[in-house]
């Protein structure tokens, strides 16, 4: 790879690829594009109700549908990674082409199709190509940060830029929707989500300005290269061999697949309605006691990366997600006490109760937080760890084989969300804020929010027990990729 940045020795004897902290800043508004519209197609659930007329339990089938294609579109664009080579760069195209075809199937599945009689085959057909620019996109950007730099001590600090915007787009974008959008549209329907989405795309186009300019520096021909100084033919039996060979990436496929499962159940925006509007009984006071727990949270991500520059990343989302499963289960045990015992209305109007509640979100999101710090920096190594053992660079290889996996697994998330509460009464119609609490409601509101990401967790800790990427191997990885790339070198 390019030298740039090279001249960093470390203790271990590695000459290390390092970026300025500017750049990572930059790259890391990534999170304007891909949060900001996750954000958005977050509410399909209502646009497909409302804009398109299909029953509740038909968008859960349709979502998954979906899902599934994104997942074989992963390593088929993985080719065309590995194809585009330009005047102006590889990864710059790649990402500013899958930017502008969100953009346009966005902008026509939620305001100039919507509501206009188009039905179910026109949304699906939006979605499926918005899909197809998110996949050219998300992959892309996966890449990035092995591009930057292989220096573990700063690959955490990667992750703690990219955490903390991929918190605060999210939240941000929510106080926006909840607090001004829908008091001033009066709910979910269709001015709403016409206006949720101009903001996102609005968001989106500062975001895809910033990453650009990050990586212009990195993006050059000579930094997609293997370990034989050779740009090599990418072939299927190349991602057969990935899958089948790198056992880092196996343990972190099962791991991250499982919480992202369980995550995207647990944000489904109609859970969202059921936990703030129904539970708490204010989604505007829910929303803002859930934001004061989530930003003082973001002082975690310091913590996590300085955690795994001590420790590696590996050691980090074990023990993190350890927190997880501990806090998790306080917050269970809290919600069940108030429920049995009290009203849970109260969370929104008793003090003790608000303190209580904002505590919870911010230990809950801070040991996310942890574990997002790890794995963030984890794909580089991962990357770097094919690099030393197969000897090409194919970074889309591995992010394409690990999302391919990652959403046929995390597919039936919108299934088994609508499909649970199409068993509590919601089989033609969508939750709203107004709806009155029942027993089915507030378990299967629990069952949603922290059972599943119990489970997923668990998995984690099994699956990262079979991962050989401790940070001592890290190093033993770097010297052996510079001492083959210096070899072929001296023979060119």
């Amino acid at each position: 790879m390019s030298q740039n940045r090279s001249g960093q020795g470390g203790a271990d004897g590695v000459m290390y690829r390092r970026a300025k902290l500017w750049q990572i800043i930059m790259v890391s508004t990534s999170a304007f594009i891909g949060m900001g519209f996750y954000s958005l197609i977050g509410l399909a659930n209502y646009t497909a109700s409302i804009g398109y007329g299909i029953a509740t339990v038909a968008v859960g089938g349709i979502l998954t549908f979906t899902r599934i294609f994104d997942a074989i579109t992963d390593p088929m664009l993985a080719f065309l990674y590995d194809k585009v080579n330009t005047r102006f760069g590889k990864v710059r195209i790649l990402m500013i082409s899958g930017w502008a075809i969100m953009v346009l199937a966005l902008l026509m599945m939620y305001n100039w199709a919507a509501g206009k009689g188009r039905g179910t085959v026109t949304f699906i057909l939006l979605y499926v190509l918005y899909i197809i620019g998110y996949t050219l996109f998300n992959m892309t950007v996966q890449t990035l940060y092995a591009l930057m730099t292989n220096d573990p001590r700063q690959r955490p600090m990667i992750g703690v830029c990219s955490t903390i915007f991929n918190y605060l787009v999210p939240i941000t974008l929510n106080l926006v929707f909840y607090m001004k959008l829908m008091p001033k549209f009066g709910g979910f329907n269709l001015e709403f989500l016409a206006s949720a989405c101009w903001v996102c795309v609005g968001v989106s186009a500062v975001g895809i300005v910033l990453t650009c300019i990050g990586i212009t520096e990195f993006d050059k021909t000579e930094n997609f290269v293997g370990t034989n100084m050779k740009k090599e033919k990418l072939k299927i039996k190349d991602m057969v061999d990935v899958l089948k060979g790198n056992r880092p990436l196996q343990c972190y496929i099962a791991s991250a697949a499982s919480d992202k499962i369980a995550q995207q159940i647990a944000s489904q925006s109609i859970i969202n309605t059921m936990a703030a509007g129904i539970i708490i009984g204010d989604m505007a006071i829910s929303t803002q006691l859930t934001t004061l727990g989530i930003i003082p949270s973001i002082l975690f991500a310091f913590v996590g990366a300085g955690y795994a520059r001590k420790h590696g990343n590996k050691k980090t989302v074990v023990d993190w997600t350890w927190y997880c499963l501990i806090v998790t289960f306080i917050s269970f045990a809290f919600f069940t006490a108030i429920y049995v015992f009290g009203d849970t209305h109260s969370i929104a109007t008793a003090k003790p109760l608000m303190i209580a509640y904002v505590l919870l979100m911010l230990l809950t999101n801070g040991t996310k937080m942890g574990v997002t710090t790890g794995n963030n920096a984890f794909m580089a190594d991962i990357i770097d760890y094919e690099l030393d053992r197969g000897g090409k660079y194919i970074p889309a290889v591995i992010t394409g084989v690990y999302s391919l996996i990652d959403k046929l697994v995390s597919s039936v998330s919108a299934l088994i969300a609508t499909g649970a509460i199409a068993l509590i009464g919601y089989k033609e119609t969508m939750p709203q804020p107004t709806d009155e609490l029942t027993a089915g409601i507030f378990w299967m509101t629990m069952a949603l929010m922290y059972g599943f990401p119990i489970i997923g967790w668990i998995i984690t800790l099994i699956a990262m027990r079979f991962c050989p990427l401790s940070k001592e191997d890290m190093v033993e990885v770097q010297k052996r990729i510079a001492e083959k790339k210096a070899i072929a070198q001296s023979k060119a």
